[in-house]
């Protein structure tokens, strides 16, 4: 069992920082591959995000930083918008609002934000995340995303169909460090199947280099995208609060008084803008590699930076993103039926374990609203600023909850 506490950067701990890499891999490179932005420089921005986290913080708390699944929709309305330079000017927007609230906590206190975003806002907001995606899960999971290279509806299924299953029964019946990474499973699981079904080309690998430089992407300003995707971190900025305190209940450290959330927040906040120098996703902090330090004893913050480097260093492996380019789009699209449904899930549990009354007029009318301009595609514009979809109902739901009348029991 490890019992240090305290940052302590040893040889012994490469392997176990190798297999934190391993467990939040799946997930790292999926968003990417979903979104159209490249793996290997959302490895290469993991590494990165979690050594700036770890300045940040002084090392003293054991997380991983990689790829946000809440920005799926709009890096990927914004690379078929405005492309990926503009799209990541949005994303380091969105690190920008991080490091606002870190200050807004070190000045006012935690409470200062959770008035302003409550779970009657959060919930819904990360519902509509999920339901906005889900119509593109379901064109991959059918062979019908890709209208230049439309695979049989018969052969997309049965790949779909095996990624998801052997993605749950791995969820469920999964034991040890294997119930941590279902999303590897269930995508080594479809890639077989794709293969057999003739629908896999691995060309392109035997074209590419061992070792070359990432393909970083440089964002250039486009005011339409920045308000386009700020909206978004508004979901992850209050989830990193979960994130922070399931850590601590794991070491049994409390992390919210030391570092504080407000320095965790600005170490997120600065990776997510470093990530959108080179071209990557928004970083996070992972629940998957909290569950692996949970599961191992982990509890050395040292092991990450092992982590960190392992990432940066599979970046420059020029064979490994041609590799993962080579996944077809059904793959995806059958881990993506049952992440974009959990998205909207953990958005309802928001609510739930809250303990908020939906049916009271005042939640009612911000959750439904929230929903419907979400989920509906409402869009507002004047002039070249426009706010639509995700972004307008997380604005809509702050404004919302701050100029709503609170019913008299309130």
């Amino acid at each position: 069992m490890e019992e240090n506490f305290n940052y302590k950067f040893r040889a012994k701990d490469s392997l176990v920082g190798a297999q934190m890499l391993f467990v939040a891999f799946g997930a790292l490179v999926l968003v990417p591959l979903l979104t159209g932005l490249d793996s290997n420089v959302a490895l290469f921005t993991a590494g990165i995000g979690t050594l700036i986290f770890q300045a940040v913080t002084k090392g003293k708390v054991p997380v991983f930083l990689a790829s946000s699944f809440a920005f799926i929709a709009p890096i990927s309305v914004g690379v078929a918008k405005w492309g990926i330079p503009a799209t990541m000017s949005g994303l380091a927007a969105a690190g920008c609002l991080y490091i606002f609230l870190s200050f807004i906590i070190r000045i006012k206190g935690s409470r200062s934000i959770e008035k302003v975003l409550p779970p009657v806002v959060t919930g819904p907001v990360i519902m509509v995340i999920g339901l906005v995606l889900a119509p593109v899960a379901v064109s991959m999971a059918t062979g019908q995303a890709d209208s230049q290279n439309i695979i049989p509806q018969s052969k997309a299924l049965m790949v779909s169909m095996t990624a998801l299953g052997v993605t749950v029964l791995v969820t469920l019946l999964g034991r040890g460090i294997i119930r941590l990474i279902p999303i590897l499973f269930g995508i080594t699981a479809g890639y077989i199947a794709a293969y057999f079904a003739g629908i896999v080309d691995i060309s392109s690998v035997s074209g590419a280099k061992w070792f070359a430089v990432p393909g970083f992407v440089m964002p250039e300003f486009n005011l339409s995208a920045v308000l386009f995707i700020v909206p978004v971190a508004i979901a992850p900025a209050i989830e990193h609060f979960g994130d922070v305190l399931a850590v601590g209940e794991v070491t049994k450290k409390d992390y919210l008084e030391d570092p504080g959330i407000e320095n965790t927040m600005l170490g997120d906040g600065i990776a997510t803008c470093a990530a959108s120098l080179f071209g990557g996703p928004p970083n996070t902090t992972y629940s998957e590699v909290t569950g692996a330090v949970a599961l191992t004893k982990a509890f050395n913050p040292a092991v990450m930076t092992w982590a960190a480097i392992f990432a940066i260093a599979l970046s420059f492996v020029e064979k490994l993103g041609a590799f993962l380019s080579t996944i077809p789009s059904p793959v995806m699209g059958g881990i993506m039926l049952l992440l974009f449904g959990a998205i909207m899930v953990v958005g309802m549990n928001n609510i739930v374990k809250a303990g908020e009354d939906v049916t009271k007029p005042r939640n009612l009318t911000i959750i439904a609203l929230i929903l419907v301009f979400g989920i509906g595609g409402m869009s507002f514009s004047a002039g070249e600023f426009t706010l639509e979809g995700i972004g307008l109902a997380g604005v809509l739901g702050v404004v919302l909850n701050l100029v709503l009348p609170r019913e008299r029991e309130e």
